[in-house]
């Protein structure tokens, strides 16, 4: 558990058992630091990420990453518990060092901007271990070992569905000279699986939807390019 979501914790802990006027007014105090300590540690990462995606108009730049990190709290929303901190930082770090974009080690992007946010090493290695286990091809099968890495890995997958999913498939294929129909075939490959791979019932019924509309436009786009 982070430190700041341990912090958060035990302020609700305490309001949550009672107390006397001066301790609940240490807990709004506690929950107050805590919340502001998230927020402010969220807007550099968001800033470290819009400069380090500066440029990109693949389909992973920094407006995915924020994306992804809106579905993280959405879904977040309806799963008690959860530690926010952990999430928002692998939401907003995910594609720090995917190897398709950039040829760094161990995290390297990751761990950098953490560490210079004087993050515990304990803290850093769990989202390390969180964006780990993001990844559709690397982790094709296998359920992810945590609740916020659950999370963010249907957060993530959200992203690539739905009209979002769509642009976003034809942009990285542009970017790599990929014609229409193997952008296509990305869609049978992947896209059209996932709605049947998330881990949470918040993101399952997003994705339904999702799903429903990617399956809508390949009808018509099949109707308006086939030959006839």
């Amino acid at each position: 558990m982070s430190a700041k979501s341990a912090l958060r914790g035990a302020a609700l802990t305490g309001a949550a058992a009672g107390s006397d006027a001066h301790s609940d007014a240490a807990d709004r105090c506690a929950l107050a630091e805590a919340d502001a300590g998230l927020a402010a540690l969220t807007a550099a990462a968001e800033e470290y990420v819009r400069s380090l995606f500066a440029g990109d108009a693949g389909g992973h730049g920094a407006d995915h990453s924020l994306r992804v990190l809106r579905n993280a709290l959405e879904i977040a929303e309806s799963v008690p518990g959860c530690d926010l901190e952990l999430v928002s930082l692998a939401a907003l770090l995910h594609d720090a060092d995917d190897p398709k974009l950039f040829c760094t080690e161990d995290f390297a992007n990751a761990r950098s901007f953490m560490r210079k946010q004087s993050l515990p090493e304990e803290e850093i290695r769990a989202v390390c271990r969180i964006i780990d286990q993001v990844s559709f091809s690397k982790n094709r099968g296998l359920r992810p070992d945590s609740t916020e890495a659950c999370i963010v890995q249907d957060a993530d997958r959200l992203d690539a569905i739905g009209a979002v999913g769509i642009a976003r498939t034809f942009a990285y294929g542009g970017s790599k000279g990929r014609d229409m129909e193997d952008s296509v075939r990305h869609f049978h490959e992947k896209l059209l699986l996932l709605k049947d791979m998330m881990n949470t019932e918040a993101a399952r019924k997003l994705a339904e939807i999702r799903h429903e509309f990617m399956l809508a436009f390949l009808e018509e786009l099949e109707n308006e390019t086939s030959q006839r």
